[in-house]
């Protein structure tokens, strides 16, 4: 992915293209046309199969400004990838270069395998030197790229699952309202199988077979045909798995409901008591922070495994801890020696994680544990214990030390 000098230099002096992008600064309405590129760049209407770039700090000959590339600067730019803006998030790469005798920002954006990408709900697209949002044709030819052989797991074709098996109502009324901006969905012009196969709950308008992501998020029964989909609960009076059961539940449906009974679940078990020690005022302080634990379920959810395993995610509740399982180890360049460090995230089902930002679970990428971790310390909770292994993840969540 890692470009050479000599290629970003050609790159920077044949001006913008389907591939190049050149900004001068992040001020004004910079940063919002490098998300549109970076958007535009991952969809690569083309088919070139190769790289987009973004130049900042390059004027429109080509000419570095000299401006100064800061770390803020940096890590603004890589928060492209996480702040939940463009979906699924895109493979990118942000350097500091040194470019004709200047230090330039660089921006190296893959093309995507589950195209098509959105930023803010619309599908940009470029192919030189025309750029914007795309037609209906080009989300055509966008779905078409798809390849079952190449694609995520999560939005493969399950054989013998078809539109049937999703809840269309649920996806014009819930769904599409908040994946789409008005714009788009004020243009009328796209059928409900065009949208179902541009939101990849389906495998192309022409191949109504429903995919994983339909069938997790709209399907009308998903264990039926994804039998491992659903969370298994238990709450025990005790510290040990043989001791006495006070609560067993399976929770299923799709993710939306789900992940809304879960919070019910954990909701009903969380207690708070009142604590006057060292204060004039009294401090109600729960039993565990719902927060943290919600952060904490939802990445079992989007992360897990849900190929080649027949087991839920699990949460255990013991009377001094919560042990939260799922099926699948650390994922792409997450490793068991960076797991949970802050930056550092990959998806082993970045359509799910677009379903679950389109549906409000999800505000920002990749800042699920830091966020649990500060949640559970204001609790007064030593941090969470995380247990990295092939073929599962365990955290456990253990209770107030006072």
């Amino acid at each position: 992915m890692r470009l050479d000098d000599a290629e970003l230099e050609r790159m920077m002096s044949q001006g913008e293209s389907f591939r190049v992008e050149y900004k001068e600064s992040l001020d004004g309405s910079a940063s919002v046309g490098i998300q549109e590129a970076v958007c535009a760049f991952a969809n690569d209407l083309s088919g070139s199969g190769q790289p987009g770039v973004v130049f900042v700090g390059v004027k429109n000959n080509g000419e570095p400004i000299r401006i100064g590339i800061t770390d803020q600067m940096l890590i603004q730019l890589s928060s492209i990838k996480t702040d939940g803006n463009i979906v699924p998030p895109p493979s990118m790469l942000v350097e500091k270069r040194t470019l004709k005798g200047a230090d330039v920002a660089v921006i190296t954006v893959l093309p995507s395998d589950s195209p098509p990408v959105r930023y803010k709900g619309d599908i940009h697209v470029r192919i030189s030197p025309r750029k914007g949002i795309a037609t209906v044709q080009d989300e055509r030819i966008l779905n078409e790229k798809r390849r079952a052989h190449t694609l995520p797991f999560d939005i493969q074709p399950v054989p013998g699952a078809t539109v049937s098996d999703l809840s269309v109502r649920r996806f014009d009324e819930e769904y599409l309202p908040k994946a789409f901006s008005a714009e788009t969905l004020e243009a009328n012009e796209r059928s409900t199988n065009q949208r179902l196969a541009t939101t990849k709950m389906i495998a192309s308008a022409e191949d109504q077979t429903a995919t994983v992501l339909g069938l997790l998020v709209l399907g009308k029964q998903p264990r039926d045909v994804i039998p491992n989909s659903y969370i298994q609960f238990l709450r025990i009076d005790g510290s040990e798995l043989s001791d006495p059961i006070v609560d067993d539940e399976t929770i299923d449906g799709t993710i939306l409901e789900i992940l809304g009974r879960i919070d019910d679940k954990l909701r009903a078990h969380i207690s708070t008591g009142v604590d006057l020690t060292g204060s004039d005022k009294e401090q109600r302080r729960s039993t565990y922070p719902l927060a943290a634990l919600q952060q904490l379920m939802r990445n079992a959810v989007m992360h897990r495994a849900y190929e080649a395993t027949n087991a839920p995610v699990r949460v255990t509740w013991f009377n001094d801890r919560i042990e939260i399982h799922n099926p699948g180890g650390a994922y792409g360049t997450v490793t068991r020696e960076n797991f949970g460090h802050p930056g550092v995230t990959d998806y082993r089902n970045p359509n799910l994680a677009e379903a679950m930002k389109v549906m409000g679970y999800v505000q920002r990428f990749g800042v699920g544990i830091a966020t649990a971790k500060k949640e559970l310390e204001k609790n007064g909770h030593p941090e969470p214990e995380f247990v990295v292994e092939d073929a599962f993840v365990q955290v456990t969540i253990r209770g107030r030390s006072s």
